[in-house]
Parts: C-alpha cells; sequence; structure tokens
C-alpha cells in the first residue's frame, strides 16, 4: 500500500482539480471503499499490457467517424462481459450512425449514443446498460484507452452510508486523452520513488489518473489518437449533463475484426 500512496494522492488532488469533469464517470474516489469487485494492486506483478503493441489475431474495433478513424484492440481475457457486449452491439449494426455526445475539453469523448444528448432510446434493451463494472489491476486509463461508461449502481442502506455498492456500464463508451501534467504533479503521482511503472507510464503515455479503477477498461488504442485528440476537443454547448458538441458528430460503423500486421 505505501508503494501506492503517492499514486492515489495524486488521484485524489487531481480529482479535486478537475471537479468540472462529467460526474457520470466518478461515483467514488479511489480513497473510498469501491464495490463488490475491488481490487489488490500487486505491483510486483503487475503487467501493463496496454503499453505493448497488438499481437497477431489478437481482437481489434475500427470506429469510423465523420472525422476520420481509430483502431483499438480488445480485452476479452480482462474484461469479458464488457467486450462481449460491445462486440455483439457493433456486430448488429447497432452504433452505426450514433452520435459523438460529449467531447469534454480536450480530456476525453464520449460517443455511442442513438440520441444526440447521450440519452437512451425509448426501445432500447436496458439489459444490455446492466454489465456488472470489471477492473484489473492490468488496465488503466492511459491515453488511447476506451471504456465503458457507467450507467447505474446498485446500493444497499449500508453501502450508502459507508460507501460500496455493485456499479455497472452498458453500451455507451469514453475514448480518453490526457489531462496536461506539470512537474509538481509528476513528482507527486510517483510519490517519491524511482520506479513507480504506473506513475511512469502516466507520465510517458498520458492519460486521466484520476478515472484509474473506477471504469472499464475494454480497449486501447493503436491507430488514429490524432483522431481521438480531435474528438475530445470540439465546440460545443453545455447541456448541464455532457459537453454537447455543437455540430452533428457521427460514428459511421465500428468494425470488429483481428490484428494482423497488414492491418498496420
Amino acid at each position: 500500500m505505501k508503494k501506492n500512496s503517492g499514486l492515489l494522492k495524486f488521484i485524489i488532488t487531481t480529482s479535486l482539480v478537475m471537479g468540472g469533469l462529467t460526474v457520470f464517470l466518478l461515483y467514488t474516489s479511489v480513497a473510498q471503499e469501491r464495490n463488490n469487485q475491488s481490487i489488490s494492486i500487486d505491483m510486483d506483478t503487475i503487467n501493463l499490457v496496454q503499453l505493448d503493441e497488438p499481437h497477431e489475431g489478437e481482437p481489434v474495433a475500427t470506429v469510423e467517424t465523420t472525422l476520420g478513424s481509430f483502431s483499438f484492440v480488445l480485452y476479452p481475457q480482462y474484461s469479458p462481459n464488457a467486450v462481449k457486449n460491445f462486440i455483439e452491439l457493433a456486430e448488429s449494426g447497432y452504433y452505426d450512425n450514433t452520435y459523438v455526445f460529449n467531447s469534454e475539453s480536450g480530456v476525453y469523448s464520449s460517443m455511442g449514443s442513438k440520441l444526440k444528448n447521450g440519452d437512451l432510446p425509448e426501445e432500447y434493451d436496458l439489459s444490455r446498460e446492466l454489465v456488472e463494472r470489471e477492473l484489473n489491476q492490468d488496465l488503466w486509463p492511459f491515453k488511447g484507452a476506451v471504456c465503458s461508461l457507467t450507467t447505474s449502481v446498485d446500493k444497499s442502506f449500508k453501502e450508502k452510508v459507508f460507501g460500496g455498492g455493485t456499479y455497472f456500464n452498458g453500451s455507451r463508451f469514453a475514448v480518453l486523452n490526457t489531462v496536461e501534467f506539470t512537474d509538481e504533479e509528476k513528482e507527486e503521482l510517483k510519490g517519491g520513488l524511482e520506479n513507480n511503472i504506473i506513475a511512469d507510464a502516466f507520465i510517458e503515455k498520458g492519460g486521466i489518473p484520476n478515472f484509474s479503477q473506477q471504469m472499464t477498461v475494454i480497449g486501447q488504442t493503436y491507430e488514429g489518437l490524432d483522431v481521438v485528440e480531435t474528438l475530445s476537443s470540439l465546440e460545443t454547448q453545455d447541456s448541464g449533463v455532457y459537453k454537447v458538441p455543437k455540430e452533428d458528430i457521427m460514428i459511421i460503423s465500428v468494425r470488429i475484426g483481428v490484428y494482423t500486421s497488414e492491418n498496420e
């Protein structure tokens, strides 16, 4: 736990600094008990798979938008239920002509909604929105991470008082860009440790540390990061819940395939 104290301090600090970010994504801080799927972080066994290049035969998704395409490797071995939900929706054509409904100040974008305001259509199968959150010590909100958005939480009375609960995610997803780190924040993130692989990865790759272990990560972008950056920095109007792009930005299609060296 001592090894993680600097990281946790930075996450909590940036959570306060970034208080204007969409509450939809932030139900609890890292300092609180999370849910009945909470995990322990073992720095001796952690494997930051998002830093690796995709391997031959791994499942991938390509999202074609009206502003360009980006591709990401999927992680069914770590987030099996969320990835299954995403693949089934993509292959059914659900994401065709859906909206990018949130563009958060250069930090991230949210997409995959049939409605421009990010709501679900009335006839929608709500069971698709009740996939239990899946957390893993090897997956983090680095730049280019693709995360299933939290939809709801089931809390007992005790959990409402003391924290906890079961969190769910669904069809809509966020694609992360990055916050900007000052030199002081980099030092806080490292926590005084020369070798802090999580902090080093955030500093080198970028990302959003205060989303750590808060959302299900389903994939990591390996191609089209320029499009990810653009989608997070659109001209918007504040709806009170999201920063909705003024111009309609659409997902044209989501294609599921497997990675081969020919993809690049």
